[in-house]
């Protein structure tokens, strides 16, 4: 038992603890996998924060730019606080040991990632999230942090609309355990694996603390909004950081020819992508023109990441790529305090929405919200702690949603059914959008819910059995991908990464958000 207990070990998560042990909780954290493993270790390009150091940028030419990238869709005084809190969070950063990267004059460098207006993004050359995560961790066992690694979520405990601690699967022994707090943080990333292999993510962005907000009582908001990457890998989808295009890199198409300005937002770049690769082209990033000492200097990554899974040198061949979901706009709905629906559950990072990236996220703005509304979780959780209430409910201990993941003689293959709904999703539900392939990819999920009962593993051992979590991933993710589905086919305009070849135009009138939550009758969904 502990006063707040984070569910995801990842930068939000870590930021998370950090300040809620600073304003004198006593904190667990508890992970699906292991903290170095998070999302946040392949955030390459930067965190954005208005320095100033050249006297190009402001607070207030960072509010614009991220308002100018959520197209109508981000809260103003949400974004306000993202932006002139950034400056704090990354001194905070640099004075814990941030690695970054240095100018001439020893100052934090700063590079230009697209839909920025003036260069922004602190860097620690293409590992800027890893070496951020890597410090958060060091300082979360500085600071005597526990961390209990491989622990899928399954259930959010509430009483009285209250949530007062979690049940997990402790994935190594296959048994049930039970953590009871004061107050709980979610800060479990996105949801992004729903496009399987067509995605940057982590095999285990799989909307978890999403489908466990939703049967808490938790709402979601602004689903059908995903981010997909200009420049992932053609082969793997690995993510080439937009750090490539920010230092000067081109987009060619197979004439060799550049066909949008590469600094634009990313849904532009995306689309554009996408639009040649229609048409019969083949995309490239060209960087040689960079020259070797500066990709192996300001991009060794990316160098790296060609060389093994392209089979290209960059300094001397151009990096074949293709657009892929990287980034989930919508989550878990929070107030300005981060806290949910539900009293005492609180969200951060990825899987929150605090609405400041709207229709589209500007580059560099997911780090810096992983580290601000992070630490604002912690500090907020830490005092709603205090009226918190631990007592586990005796029905708490029981788990009938594993016992229903077996089936001695499954008639679906479930793998099958999520390897084709990552494809379905790609195709209909990815960079342009029509109400045919909506509805279709909204029927077959809802095929696939249906058929839940034909599907399960029939193998009953407890420790690492990882057909029963695959499933219970799987079953998690058709939550998602219904919300994501119905979200996208309701609403017809096109508005920043949500691209309705039907409604090729943004309607004033859809300038709202859109909410999903769980009823007697199913998933809800409305606008707002």
């Amino acid at each position: 038992m502990v006063d707040v207990l984070v569910v995801g070990g990842g930068g939000a998560g870590m930021a998370a603890a950090l300040s809620a042990k600073e304003a004198g909780a006593t904190v667990a954290v508890l992970g699906k996998s292991y903290p170095t493993r998070s999302q946040t270790c392949m955030a390459q390009g930067g965190i954005n924060a208005a320095l100033g150091h050249t006297g190009e940028d402001s607070v207030e030419a960072h509010i614009a730019d991220t308002l100018k990238s959520a197209q109508g869709l981000a809260d103003e005084a949400a974004v306000a606080a993202l932006c002139s809190e950034g400056i704090e969070a990354l001194h905070w950063l640099d004075a814990i040991g941030v690695p970054f990267s240095r100018n001439d004059d020893a100052q934090i460098a700063q590079r230009r990632l697209g839909g920025a207006s003036a260069p922004r993004a602190c860097y620690a050359q293409d590992y800027s999230g890893l070496k951020i995560l890597h410090t958060l961790f060091d300082q979360c066992n500085r600071a005597g942090i526990p961390f209990y690694n491989e622990r899928f979520l399954l259930d959010i405990i509430v009483e009285g609309n209250r949530a007062c601690g979690v049940k997990v699967l402790d994935v190594r022994s296959g048994e049930v355990e039970v953590y009871m707090a004061g107050a709980v943080i979610l800060a479990t990333g996105g949801y992004s694996k729903l496009y399987g292999r067509h995605s940057t993510n982590a095999a285990g962005s799989s909307g978890d603390g999403h489908a466990a907000a939703l049967r808490a009582g938790a709402r979601l908001s602004d689903m059908e909004f995903v981010q997909f990457h200009p420049t992932g890998l053609a082969g793997s989808s690995i993510l080439i950081s937009e750090s490539a295009r920010g230092a000067g890199g081109y987009l060619l198409n197979g004439k060799g020819e550049r066909f949008i300005d590469e600094c634009l937002p990313r849904d532009r770049v995306a689309r554009a992508i996408h639009d040649q690769i229609m048409a019969g082209e083949r995309v490239t990033l060209d960087i040689r023109h960079l020259g070797e000492a500066f990709i192996d200097g300001e991009l060794p990554q990316e160098r790296k990441l060609a060389q093994r899974y392209e089979g290209v040198d960059p300094v001397t061949e151009p990096i074949p790529i293709k657009p892929v979901a990287h980034y989930t706009m919508g989550g878990i709905e929070v107030s300005a305090d981060s806290q949910t629906a539900v009293a005492g559950l609180f969200a951060a990072g990825e899987c929150a929405n605090h609405r400041v990236h709207g229709a589209n996220r500007l580059g560099g703005n997911s780090l810096l919200e992983l580290i601000v509304f992070g630490r604002q979780a912690g500090a907020n959780a830490a005092a709603a702690a205090q009226s918190g209430n631990r007592d586990a409910p005796a029905a708490a201990v029981e788990a009938p949603e594993l016992e229903a993941c077996f089936n001695e003689a499954p008639e679906v293959d479930f793998y099958t059914r999520r390897d084709s709904l990552a494809t379905l999703f790609y195709e209909q539900v990815g960079l342009v959008r029509n109400a045919e392939g909506l509805q279709g990819a909204l029927d077959a999920v809802k095929t696939m819910q249906a058929e839940l009962p034909k599907m399960g593993v029939a193998d009953r051992s407890g420790a690492y059995n990882t057909n029963r979590t695959d499933f219970l991933e799987f079953v998690n993710l058709l939550t998602v991908a219904e919300a994501v589905a119905e979200g996208a086919l309701r609403r017809e305009e096109s508005r920043g990464a949500h691209f309705r070849g039907d409604f090729p135009e943004a309607d004033a009138a859809l300038a709202v958000h859109s909410l999903s939550c769980i009823k007697e009758e199913g998933l809800c969904f409305d606008f707002q």
